[in-house]
């Protein structure tokens, strides 16, 4: 016995079958008429439509068999569906392919086959139509011809099959779908009956599940929208479809108990059979827009003070300027802040905060914006001023006011505040250059001793270069290789293990010593050494970072702090991308570290830069969130991986609500926008058990460590250096 060979085409062939559902307990009804004319036609006892599956054969219509071997080994169509016309055997026993097969010797007595193979629509051999007989016969071409018309009726009718199994799986999936979805989904028909609702559909307008079937749809519609509504179903009914109607804008939904709500309202129809079905996908977006203004309060508003935040305050000095009108810029700092606060702690330093925004803001009134930038500074933008002594009056007014006693927590707390004063245009016609000018006005009027205000002149700006003439030695510092780097360890809050680390410069100055950043780094980053310091740094710590990853640590993250100068110089992406494959470095082993400051000053740059790493893989981080005054809009527009929370809401968050408020707003939009978290400033085991609470991930400070030099850093978390490992060699 020869076994029949499988197609080449087996694994698609029994692909295109299963689409037909058939099977030897669920076989074809409209098939029997084929099988029966066929076996009168040719005078055969027997006839079928036989299936060939993948070891086993099955009918899905027959007349004449009885009990039968349904191996495939031992099957004739087998045979037949590997031919592309009709497979005969006159003499079973003649033929050395089947002569020995059960099927010619046993008791079924296989003498006569002729069979031809039962194509799917893309050309798959799915069956065979045959004809069998006890005796041997002829079988003549014009009976071939017969044959071949009786399949081609077989084979529409299995098509038939075909096209309704698809539809009722399709039918079936999308009603399990429905039926327990949590978006609201209701079914109608062209007279807006409805057929069907689900559950979260029923819930959202107030009824029972079973309220909904047999009633109009227009119950759920406000009355004075339904006119719409029906004018949108009457159109798809005339064009058998939604597709091209255009939805309305805004739509109302009425629930059972006739209250109202923002409904977003999707509408589809189809065909079935002669009728057509209407689908509405409804959702309560009411939530969705009052998440919305939220968001949107939170982008404008300082959430400890409830004043303007520094996003605000541009913004209106910015409008102020656009349109050419008169205005004041008042800079406002707390004298000594930061001493009440070691002392009262956080929770009454940030009452008194809280007290000042509201004098300063009843002092205003209608005659401007008064604004928290950040910490302990204000602002104040007045409107239609035009002298500066008139500004300074009013500063003076407001500080007298700051100067009174302040109750809190039982004690009497007094604070006075400093005040620089800028007026455009002669002092800044642009927002930055108006709000810098105050700036420096206000550092002056602290350096005068405090409490008290000064309007900002020239000659203070031409300081401001002068102390940037100490940028001078960075370019020998430079030449010289006189910068390292330190690391400050990342690690995961939980259970303390090592994620990653922070790279940070530090000055090895020849006189001096060890120089912290905030002694040259605003000199650096302003001046022409940034982008190649940048890149110094970038390279240097990604060396280091391969050196570790070959020791092992093969999941460490290095974050990498930007100058904003990286951005206007050379390509950054490129630079970035070329950096990595110098040291064999995955992209997702970086993290680049921005502050608003910088993509505010290369708004556009920035975005196409961080864009591309991004979609290399290379994560990006927002450093010290909640400080700036773009932070939220920020996180809508630039294609950030993390948020670093800052440090000074993190040390505050024990004892003061407001900074622990801030903390959890800052993880909700982290969550919302997809981001991770770190938290800055981790100092005690107090602060690490809280943020965890908070849902807070990672985290870095001095209670894991400082920023060390590389041998440090190495001998505190176990890593092996390479530098060891070679001098043991």
């Amino acid at each position: 016995m020869k076994c029949p060979t499988v197609p080449h085409d087996e694994i698609d062939r029994l692909r295109a079958l299963a689409d037909y559902g058939l099977s030897g307990d669920r076989p074809l009804p409209t098939l029997d008429p084929v099988v029966q004319i066929a076996s009168r036609m040719f005078g055969t006892p027997v006839a079928a439509v036989n299936m060939i599956g993948s070891d086993h054969v099955f009918l899905a219509a027959s007349t004449g068999i009885g009990e039968v071997d349904l191996r495939r080994d031992v099957s004739f169509c087998a045979h037949a569906i590997n031919q592309k016309d009709v497979m005969v055997v006159k003499d079973s026993r003649l033929d050395e392919r089947f002569r020995d097969n059960p099927l010619v010797t046993g008791p079924a007595n296989l003498r006569f086959y002729a069979g031809i193979p039962l194509m799917s629509p893309d050309g798959h051999a799915l069956g065979a139509l045959c004809v069998i007989d006890g005796r041997p016969r002829d079988f003549s071409a014009e009976d071939c011809e017969r044959l071949r018309e009786l399949a081609r009726m077989a084979v529409d009718r299995l098509e038939l099959r075909r096209l309704e199994i698809s539809t009722e799986k399709a039918r079936r999936s999308f009603d399990e779908f429905a039926r327990h979805s949590p978006t609201a989904v209701v079914w109608f028909d062209a007279q807006r009956r409805i057929v069907a609702w689900n559950q979260a559909a029923a819930a959202l307008h107030g009824y029972a599940l079973d309220e909904g079937p047999g009633s109009l749809v227009d119950r759920l519609i406000p009355e004075a929208e339904r006119p719409l509504f029906h004018s949108l179903v009457e159109t798809a009914v005339a064009a058998g479809t939604f597709d091209g109607v255009a939805m309305p804008k805004t739509a109302h939904g009425l629930r059972k108990d006739g209250s109202q709500f923002e409904l977003g309202l999707a509408l589809f129809c189809w065909r079935d059979g002669e009728q057509l079905v209407f689908n509405a996908h409804l959702q309560d977006i009411s939530a969705q827009k009052r998440k919305e203004e939220e968001l949107q309060r939170m982008a404008s508003t300082d959430l400890l003070t409830g004043l303007a935040n520094r996003a605000r305050f541009y913004r209106a000095v910015e409008d102020v300027l656009t349109a050419a009108r008169p205005g004041a810029v008042l800079m406002f700092d707390l004298d000594g802040f930061k001493n009440i606060n070691d002392a009262l702690g956080h929770a009454v330093g940030d009452s008194i905060l809280c007290e000042v925004a509201n004098r300063l803001h009843a002092g205003v009134g209608a005659a401007g914006l008064a604004a928290r930038i950040g910490g302990d500074e204000f602002a104040v933008l007045l409107e239609d001023v035009t002298d500066a002594r008139q500004a300074q009056q009013f500063a003076e007014s407001l500080i007298g006011s700051l100067s009174q006693a302040i109750a809190v927590d039982g004690y009497e707390v007094r604070v006075t505040a400093s005040c620089g004063v800028a007026v455009t245009p002669q002092h800044g016609q642009e927002a930055v250059a108006l709000i810098g000018s105050a700036d420096l006005a206000l550092f002056q009027a602290k350096r005068l001793g405090g409490a008290q205000s000064f309007v900002f002149v020239q000659a203070l700006r031409m300081e401001a270069v002068a102390r940037h003439l100490y940028g001078l030695e960075l370019h020998r510092a430079v030449q010289a290789g006189e910068f390292v780097l330190f690391y400050q360890p990342q690690v995961r809050l939980s259970d303390g293990a090592l994620v990653g680390a922070e790279a940070l410069i530090r000055w090895w100055h020849p006189q001096r010593g060890l120089l912290s950043p905030a002694a040259f780094l605003p000199a650096l980053e302003q001046g022409p050494l940034a982008a190649t310091t940048g890149a110094w740094i970038l390279d240097e710590a990604c060396a280091q970072l391969a050196r570790w990853r070959r020791v092992g640590l093969t999941d460490f993250r290095m974050g990498v702090n930007l100058f904003g100068a990286q951005f206007r110089v050379n390509d950054l992406a490129s630079c970035v991308v070329d950096t990595l494959e110098r040291h064999g470095l995955p992209a997702q082993a970086l993290e680049l570290e921005i502050t608003e400051n910088i993509v505010l000053d290369h708004d556009e740059q920035a975005l196409e830069s961080l864009r591309r790493l991004r979609d290399c893989g290379v994560g990006v981080a927002f450093d010290d969130f909640g400080t700036g005054y773009a932070s939220l809009s920020l996180l809508k527009r630039y294609p950030l991986s993390r948020i670093k929370i800052d440090r000074s809401f993190v040390q505050g968050m024990l004892e003061s609500p407001q900074d622990r408020a801030v903390i959890n707003a800052v993880l909700d939009m982290a969550s919302v926008f997809s981001l991770e978290t770190i938290a800055e400033g981790v100092e005690t085991a107090e602060q690490r058990a809280a943020l965890i609470e908070a849902g807070c991930m990672q985290g870095q400070g001095y209670l894991f460590a400082r920023p060390l030099p590389v041998l440090e850093f190495e001998q505190a978390f176990g890593i092996p250096s390479p530098v060891r490992q070679s001098m043991g060699a």
